[in-house]
């Protein structure tokens, strides 16, 4: 098992807490946007057994540049990448935005999350030898959800499955997984909001193809790159709070 941090935005973290969000899908091509001789190389997306673990990866067919992960392939031989490295069983902690509120005590910290204002108190040595300067960090503003560190955070996954895949190629059940959000329900089903057209809810297809040209820009879906998708437990706590009441 092997813990890694996930960016989520604020409206994604929202799903999970409320329970919405089971499933997050992730461009596996995006690592190679600053390679250009790799445009227009065919790619396929997989899972390869890396250290006993399948791990996701894309394999240029045929391409003029091997590109490796000296972790996962030493040799170098191959052309294909491993950008997240989560397998089955290992544990996500959700980056998001936060900001310390102040000091409640010389040297514990009040702590809020920007996606629902929930306040939070971290304790001083609450995690042990780790020194991260609550006095200083009570100075700061909103940090963005790249900066969290670990033990800022409040939510952990336990991924249960991973799946290499077309991003198009998402079930109706899968975009629901994803966390859109429900609107409303007609004679046709469940209608869902439309980043597109936020007064005109669409079904679950399209809300999802919307949300991630929303997140991901003008263009991504139609592009139908190579996704990783993840499939989760979500509790509620710091992965390493929790990893102490466990022992």
């Amino acid at each position: 098992m092997t813990d890694r941090p996930i960016l989520f935005s604020a409206p994604m973290i929202r799903a999970l807490l409320d329970g919405r969000k089971t499933q997050t899908r992730r461009d596996l091509t995006k690592t190679f946007a600053r390679y250009p001789q790799l445009e227009g190389y065919e790619t396929n997306g997989t899972l390869k057994p890396v250290d006993g673990r399948k791990v996701p990866c894309v394999e240029f067919v045929h391409s003029p540049l091997g590109l490796w992960d000296p972790e996962t392939n030493p040799g170098g031989r191959s052309g294909w990448y491993v950008p997240l490295k989560a397998a089955v069983g290992d544990r996500l902690w959700a980056r998001e935005t936060w900001r310390p509120v102040g000091s409640l005590h010389p040297w514990d910290l009040e702590i809020i999350y920007d996606a629902n204002g929930e306040h939070r108190t971290i304790k001083d040595g609450e995690f042990g030898d780790e020194d991260w300067n609550m006095p200083k960090a009570a100075e700061r503003g909103n940090v963005p959800s790249l900066f969290m560190p670990r033990w800022a955070s409040r939510l952990t996954l336990t991924v249960t499955d991973v799946r290499v895949e077309r991003l198009q190629d998402i079930s109706e059940q899968d975009c629901v997984a994803e966390g859109i959000e429900w609107v409303t329900r007609t004679s046709s089903g469940n209608f869902y909001r439309n980043f597109d057209a936020p007064d005109l809810p669409i079904m679950a297809y399209g809300a999802y193809r919307s949300l991630w040209n929303h997140i991901n820009g003008t263009g991504a879906w139609e592009s139908n790159p190579f996704v990783v998708a993840y499939t989760f437990t979500v509790q509620r706590g710091n992965i390493d709070a929790m990893s102490k009441e466990a022992a």
